[in-house]
């Protein structure tokens, strides 16, 4: 069984906040407000999904009701779904980092809290598909992460070993993943909270996509 690298999505392998964000102030705007959200001050929220973007959108009018964030989810995921690649890129050097592993024998999948469905979308959309052999999304079994099921998931679809592998990621959800599953979590350094994902304690923090190999190396062999 081959070592693995399983990498979260959203912050982790693109910096797709511009879209996100643009597709959750598209929702204030149809309810007569403004955007309630700022795409640069407002990205760390944007990595915690589009019911944390319509949240804190809704804490800025008042009161948060949840009923409120619920009827707006489906006219956000249908934005979005219709404009999931206007902003959004990879990160400098993922393609590339992503190309070595698999070169060196690495399996490699996508662990995500997005829908499934939009992950196939927008990982397709961005050309990159096809390197992961494995890709599970927030709906893909009944429960999500920081669950390690889909982490496991991702790592038996992927063909690889669970006892040899680690999560790539960008948040504590992913840290409590990493935890939760047993395995090494590297944290990445570039997404909006920058070194202070320090304060997870993370296995190792990756400060850019050159770096991969070396982490990986020294984490899982």
């Amino acid at each position: 069984m081959k070592r693995t690298v399983i990498f979260d999505l959203d912050g982790t392998l693109a910096d797709t906040s511009g879209d996100l964000i643009a597709a959750a102030n598209a929702c204030f705007e149809a309810l007569g407000h403004g955007p309630m959200l700022d795409e640069t001050e407002d990205q760390l929220t944007a990595f915690h999904g589009g019911r944390a973007m319509l949240r804190l959108g809704f804490s800025r009018l008042g009161p948060v009701d949840e009923a409120d964030v619920d009827r707006e989810y489906h006219p956000f995921l249908k934005h979005y779904e219709a404009h999931i690649d206007v902003k959004t890129t990879l990160y400098p050097g993922a393609e590339a980092a992503v190309e070595a592993l698999l070169e060196a024998g690495y399996a490699v999948g996508i662990c995500t809290n997005k829908p499934a469905g939009l992950a196939e979308v927008l990982m397709t959309r961005l050309g990159v598909r096809g390197l992961f052999a494995s890709l599970i999304g927030a709906d893909t079994l009944p429960v999500r992460k920081p669950d390690p099921a889909p982490y496991r998931h991702a790592v038996e679809l992927a063909g690889g070993d669970a006892t040899r592998s680690m999560l790539i990621g960008d948040t504590e959800t992913d840290a409590k993943t990493a935890r939760a599953a047993g395995v090494p979590i590297a944290l990445v350094g570039f997404g909006p909270e920058g070194a202070g994902v320090d304060r997870l304690r993370p296995d190792a923090i990756l400060p850019h996509y050159d770096a991969l190999m070396e982490v990986t190396g020294r984490l899982i062999g």
